[in-house]
């Protein structure tokens, strides 16, 4: 049951809704229209039903693979007015000019010249619908971060866009009147002015009033240029991927594709039904029958079936909401089916106010439910990516039109109707009847069973914007990060900002690539090993065959390598090491858990004395994380000594942690110390100068022992500390001065990290998921 509440702060304006809900009418105006229009193709211009298949096809396939394109694109544009606007304004332009020199076509230059010319502005127009509908889905998207402000917005929305459909059908009224128009052709084309200049201003409204925050400076976007087109369809593939992992979205995909390409598929139908059936063929006789059940049940949809969908969501959830309306939308279609009665055509008025819940169920609750998954996707992958989201569902939406074009006229075609004929064979009309009432029914069936165990509730969705708020706040504690300027804090008089390696800045992206190959194959120390795959997380267990692909990967390159736990599988990750001759740092995870400190200990104990530990390593920033005290953990450390008498044996954690502990440094063996200069907020310019002082106010503290650098690296993307930027170009400055520095004083360093870790956008946002050499799909990053 729903709570009813709704946070004020994430209210919208009435205009910005209104607004909003201006571009949805233009939206739905422009494929209403098209679909009405078609029909003048097959009986005006004498094109074939594969023709017209074809035409209603191939754009909408087209549309299906620009769609997602936009979506990456508008998710990652930088600019003073946001991600959004300049594309829908731009989007609206071309629809417009299109879609009314799309209709300029005439019957004496032939069938093949004009599907020709028809095709040619068709696939404009769905290019500007493209640039103009993804970012505008996604505005609507990121309005709210309330649960049923969503649906609000969305229901709005729907209820001004629903006005096309109410206007839409009269146009076959006013197409086939012959004291307005000789023939429905020139209708057609005058028609077409008529809806492309005002639905292109319509489609404008939104870009003027919903604003956005400049994105000028973001750093978390990736690049869009068309010297990268490989690496964004890379990203694109990727990020598909990531959207489809999402249980519930993928049943909001299928719920839809079912529900509306099996209303769409018979729609075709209605004008052939009640001219042909219940008025026996005579197109005067039907008169507006055709244009009152359309526009009817768009009425109805405006002014019953949106309103009580939204008071059903916010009583009963949107799931059930849904699972209710594509019910009573079944009956309809039952009912339908027995009131299409020649001669009597005010009976199927009945039918409209059941059957009408179908479709205006459908799109209040799914664009609300998709803005929901958007939330899920920012704390699995930490990115707020509405365009894509938007864009993979009016995919779906899309592709569905583009199916059900083709199944129309299929179907026409199979049931052997012609529309050259004043009268149909009694076998086409049955067919054309039974069609109408089963595939409907078919398709909502599916999308019920689909949508029967979606799981996103309000609750639910609650709980998850609760964690992301948390992530947003500082002085997290999970990672050695959030101790901003801390070395400048301890070297007041120092100036940090010197740079050892200036020849890096002068080097374009290709030569730094090339050095970081060089400065990979060339062989590292050691690497810290990232054991979890794409869809793993602590606790999970790793299999031998994850490890031992991983360890293949990253054997030629490194001569040692550390791994954080002996427990849950990762006690199989320093013997397959061995196998390929690799050295081993082993860490025992140690926490507040005391149980789980036992067994990693006894574990840890077990493996070196099998011979594969050659440092041991109790503790990786557990007194950063502040989960033990010091003296407990020194307890530890020297269980461990006393259990491995010829095995060194240290603790790992950030530099700062050590420097008021002599005891803690005196109790280790070596000192195993974790150096970053971005979670200090360090310019990459700087980074391998804070490197290098960091090391120093270590090794004067450091009671003569060994310095093994345990960690440092630079992450490739997400969120900013201060001046360190997270980007390729800055990883891989990083990965190549440190090295260089690290070989030519003779210090030990183990880079942070192998692959990337998605698991941990849970704890440090998407810059904790972007450190590796590979990332998590195993592939090498640079």
């Amino acid at each position: 049951m729903s709570n009813n509440t709704t946070n004020t702060k994430a209210m919208v304006p009435m205009y910005k809704k209104i607004a909003f809900g201006i571009g949805m009418l233009a939206n739905q105006m422009f494929p209403a229209a098209l679909g009405v229009f078609m029909v003048v193709l097959l009986a005006g211009f004498g094109f074939d039903p594969w023709m017209v298949g074809f035409l209603t096809f191939a754009p909408r396939l087209f549309d299906f693979i620009i769609d997602p394109i936009m979506g990456f694109i508008t998710d990652n544009t930088r600019s003073r007015w946001g991600r959004r606007r300049h594309y829908v304004f731009i989007g609206a332009l071309i629809m417009g000019i299109s879609f009314l020199l799309m209709w300029q076509i005439f019957k004496e230059n032939g069938v093949y010249f004009n599907f020709i010319y028809f095709l040619s502005f068709k696939l404009l127009l769905y290019l500007g619908l493209t640039i103009f509908s993804v970012p505008f889905v996604a505005m609507g998207y990121e309005m709210s971060e309330d649960f049923h402000e969503r649906t609000q917005i969305m229901a709005i929305a729907q209820w001004i866009g629903q006005w096309a459909w109410v206007i839409v059908p009269w146009f076959w009224i006013i197409m086939y009147d012959k004291e307005l128009f000789t023939n429905p052709e020139v209708a057609t084309r005058t028609l077409a002015i008529w809806v492309g200049i005002p639905c292109m201003i319509f489609a404008m409204v939104p870009a003027f009033f919903i604003t956005a925050k400049s994105t000028v400076d973001e750093t978390s976007f990736k690049s869009i240029s068309i010297r990268n087109i490989g690496e964004i369809f890379k990203n694109l593939i990727h990020e598909f991927k990531e959207a489809f992992k999402i249980a519930d979205f993928r049943k909001l995909c299928f719920a839809t594709f079912y529900t509306f390409n099996a209303f769409n598929t018979v729609a075709q139908f209605t004008f052939f039904i009640i001219v042909y059936y219940l008025f026996n063929g005579n197109q005067q006789a039907a008169g507006i029958w055709p244009a009152i059940f359309g526009s009817g049940g768009a009425l109805v949809t405006t002014f019953l079936v949106i309103p009580l969908v939204v008071k059903m969501a916010k009583k009963i959830g949107k799931k059930k909401a849904f699972l209710v309306s594509q019910s009573i939308s079944i009956f309809g279609y039952i009912l339908l089916y027995s009131l299409f009665i020649p001669g009597k055509p005010y009976l199927f008025l009945i039918a409209i106010p059941f059957f009408s819940f179908g479709i205006g169920g459908l799109f209040t609750t799914m664009m609300s439910m998709t803005a929901d998954v958007c939330d899920v996707d920012e704390l699995n992958y930490g990115l707020r990516r509405e365009g894509i989201f938007g864009a993979i569902y009016w995919w779906v939406v899309k592709f569905g039109f583009a199916v059900a074009g083709l199944l129309s006229y299929l179907i026409l075609d199979v049931i052997n109707f012609d529309g050259n004929l004043a009268q149909q064979s009694p076998e086409t009309l049955f067919w054309l009847r039974f069609c109408f009432s089963a595939i409907p029914i078919t398709g909502t069936l599916i999308a019920i069973f689909y949508m029967w165990n979606y799981g996103l509730t309000e609750e639910k969705l609650k709980s998850i914007q609760d964690e992301l708020a948390k992530r947003k706040q500082k002085g997290k504690t999970q990672s050695s990060s959030y101790l901003s300027g801390k070395l400048a804090a301890l070297l007041k008089d120092k100036d940090l900002k010197t740079s050892i390696h200036t020849a890096l800045n002068q080097k374009s992206s290709i030569e730094l690539k090339a050095l970081f190959s060089e400065t990979l194959n060339n062989g590292l120390h050691g690497l810290c090993f990232s054991a979890y795959v794409d869809n793993q997380k602590v606790g999970d267990i790793l299999s031998e065959s994850q490890i031992k692909r991983r360890i293949d990967i990253i054997a030629p390159y490194s001569k040692w390598v550390r791994s954080f736990s002996c427990t849950e599988g990762n006690e199989l990750i320093p013997e397959i090491a061995k196998q390929k001759g690799l050295k081993t740092i082993v860490g025992a995870w140690i926490s507040n858990d005391k149980a789980r400190n036992e067994k990693e200990i006894d574990a840890l104990v077990a493996l070196a004395k099998s011979g594969l530990v050659d440092i041991a390593v109790v503790g990786n920033e557990v007194l950063h994380r502040n989960e033990i005290s010091e003296q407990e953990l020194v307890t530890y450390i020297n269980r461990v000594k006393v259990a491995l008498p010829n095995i060194p044996v240290s603790y790992v954690d950030a530099y700062y942690q050590f420097l008021d502990r002599p005891n803690l440094i005196s109790t280790c063996d070596v000192l195993l110390v974790n150096f970053y200069p971005f979670w200090e907020g360090a310019s990459i310019d700087y980074a391998t100068t804070y490197l290098q002082n960091m090391y120093e106010v270590t090794k004067n503290i450091g009671q003569g022992k060994k310095i093994i650098i345990s960690e440092t690296g630079w992450p490739s993307k997400g969120e900013t500390v201060d001046e360190a930027i997270p980007t390729e170009v800055n990883a891989m400055k990083y990965f190549i001065s440190s090295q260089e520095w690290a070989k030519n004083n003779n210090i030990e360093l183990f880079h942070f990290s192998s692959f990337d870790e998605p698991w941990k956008v849970v704890q440090e946002g998407t810059v904790g998921t972007a450190w590796g050499i590979w990332d998590e799909n195993e592939k090498l990053k640079f």
